[in-house]
């Protein structure tokens, strides 16, 4: 992690010009449904590429408005290629007068935040007198100004911190989840923002958990958070959380829900590299991506597969780049983010917290700020995340025939080519090159006789029209399903890696046995189903003829 090598923050450059076309705000009209896709009214995908802001806290304010003005960060996080926030909430909110009517002033002066106090009225100074809910109602107008799309995420119902099995927030009939109220305050909020264009959706609850969960209650009270809050606002998307903080939606696998409404389900999901506790320290990393993705896919993944749209509401991964943890899980994540073109939302936007847990400033090491709100904290880490900013497919994304992309989780970017002699390199996964895996194992070049050849160890993998020796077939090995392995002249096999100048070239195939120090990510690749229409249009030639005069080439491409 660290900073952004020149060559990568050019590639980040072009795939965030890329992503003004792809990446639809739909900040003007509703989103619906349409089979596992999120589409505009008139069906074309949207995909949620969000980040979470936090306000369920106790000073109940959307953090970092004493470092920054509002609308610097707005134009951050949609510059950052973001279209949408998940932004928290906590019932009490909405369903407590009092509290709604507190002023920001006095909310702040009952902590004893006077510093933030400052902050504020120097950085935002119109919202200082302004009660909790207006200034809450207030941040979403300023992100609707700069197109950026909301979901209104219920995170607790008194504000705090979250989560634990024992919080009293856990599940309904706990301590401070009241089934009634909860409905009331999503009625309350549904209602508040009908008819504002940029909240697009209404998350119900944060991660259920604890020693009440069971699935009769959960189909009961979903059911009537979900009823009442389309009753209320038509427009927005309605959100559905699992169990086991938000982790199990394998439930629905036989028993699906029944509303009286269509087009506006979705279903949510979590998952962090603590969700499996110290696995990917402990464990080879191949192994544990194979079997932590199919756990995901088991419990909750199914439900694209089965023609529901699936939203990965909280991820992330502590920005330091320190926690070996996290950074082993981090490929194996946005490899099947990729392969499933996922919407999600990352955990978080905040640097800093006015309060959490009793510490005042606290630095949000997840965060993609910094603790001043003024930078970005990993600028690696948001190159990496880019190339699933925008649509590989779905609905009004070109539509054409489907090829793959060549995708590498470690950098976030896609397999290119120059010209026939260059080699193959990294670069934007918006100029990638298109490919076709055949049932032979022959990766080819999109409309071309050219296909990926293994020339030798530690050599750069090459192009060829010679494609029947074992050198060019290429299969997804391992448990982690993202080598791509050929088989040399000489017997040996050997699998695609990238060399420190980001070009393809083939090495011993990496952690192929049980031992848990070694690292694969540099071997990782996920063959990736896209319709975007293809910017990579060079012809590949070959030379024909060679004299003293100079090379002759002809093109060669399939008809």
């Amino acid at each position: 992690m660290g900073t952004m090598p020149p060559f990568f923050f050019l590639s980040f450059l072009a795939l965030l010009c890329f992503s003004t076309v792809l990446l639809l705000t739909a900040s003007s009209q509703p989103l619906y449904t349409n089979s596992r896709w999120i589409v505009t009214e008139d069906g074309e995908r949207v995909k949620l590429a969000c980040v979470n802001w936090v306000s369920h806290l106790e000073p109940l304010l959307a953090e970092g408005l004493s470092k920054q003005p509002v609308d610097v960060i707005s134009k951050q996080i949609k510059s950052m290629g973001f279209n949408c926030v998940r932004f928290t909430w906590p019932i009490l909110l909405v369903t407590n007068d009092s509290l709604a009517s507190l002023t920001v002033r006095q909310s702040f002066l009952n902590l004893g935040l006077f510093e933030c106090i400052a902050g504020i009225q120097s950085n935002n100074p119109s919202i200082i007198d302004l009660p909790l809910i207006q200034a809450y109602q207030w941040v979403v107008e300023k992100m609707g100004e700069e197109e950026v799309m909301v979901i209104l995420d219920n995170h607790m119902t008194t504000p705090g911190w979250c989560c634990s099995n024992s919080d009293g927030n856990g599940f309904f009939g706990d301590r401070d989840l009241d089934p009634e109220l909860w409905v009331e305050g999503l009625m309350k909020m549904a209602s508040l923002f009908n008819g504002v264009s940029n909240v697009v959706g209404m998350s119900l609850r944060n991660e259920l958990r604890g020693p009440k969960q069971n699935v009769n209650d959960w189909y009961r009270y979903m059911t009537k958070g979900a009823e009442a809050v389309h009753a209320a606002n038509k427009d927005v998307l309605v959100i559905l959380s699992g169990l086991n903080f938000d982790k199990d939606l394998s439930f629905l696998r036989n028993r699906p829900v029944k509303l009286t409404f269509e087009r506006k389900l979705v279903f949510e999901v979590h998952w962090y590299a603590f969700t499996d506790g110290q696995a990917w320290l402990h464990g080879n990393p191949n192994q544990v991506c194979g079997q932590v993705s199919r756990n995901v896919m088991r419990l909750a993944g199914y439900l694209v597969e089965r023609g529901w749209p699936l939203f990965v509401s909280e991820f992330g991964v502590d920005l330091r780049g320190t926690n070996e943890n996290d950074n082993r899980y981090l490929s194996c994540f946005l490899g099947l983010a990729a392969e499933h073109d996922l919407d999600w939302a990352l955990w978080t936007l905040v640097g800093s917290y006015y309060l959490r847990q009793g510490v005042v400033g606290m630095n949000e090491y997840y965060g993609l700020l910094n603790w001043d709100w003024r930078d970005v904290r990993n600028s690696s880490f948001l190159q990496r995340i880019s190339s699933l900013q925008s649509p590989f497919r779905g609905p009004g994304i070109s539509e054409g025939r489907p090829y793959k992309v060549i995708f590498h989780p470690l950098t976030g970017l896609c397999v290119q080519r120059k010209s026939l002699l260059d080699p193959l390199t990294l670069g934007s996964c918006s100029e990638a090159e298109g490919w076709e895996h055949t049932p032979q194992k022959i990766l080819t070049v999109k409309g071309t006789y050219f296909c990926l050849q293994a020339d030798d160890l530690g050599m750069p993998a090459k192009l060829g029209v010679i494609c029947s020796g074992p050198n060019s077939k290429w299969h997804i090995i391992s448990e982690s399903k993202m080598h791509l392995s050929s088989k040399l002249t000489d017997g040996s096999f050997v699998c695609l890696d990238v060399d420190s100048n980001s070009n393809l070239v083939t090495n011993t195939c990496k952690c192929m046995n049980r031992d848990p120090s070694c690292d694969p990510a540099s071997q990782w690749f996920k063959l990736i189903n896209t319709t975007r229409t293809s910017i990579s249009t060079q012809s590949l030639s070959l030379p024909v003829d060679s004299n003293l005069s100079g090379t002759h080439w002809a093109s060669v491409s399939s008809i």
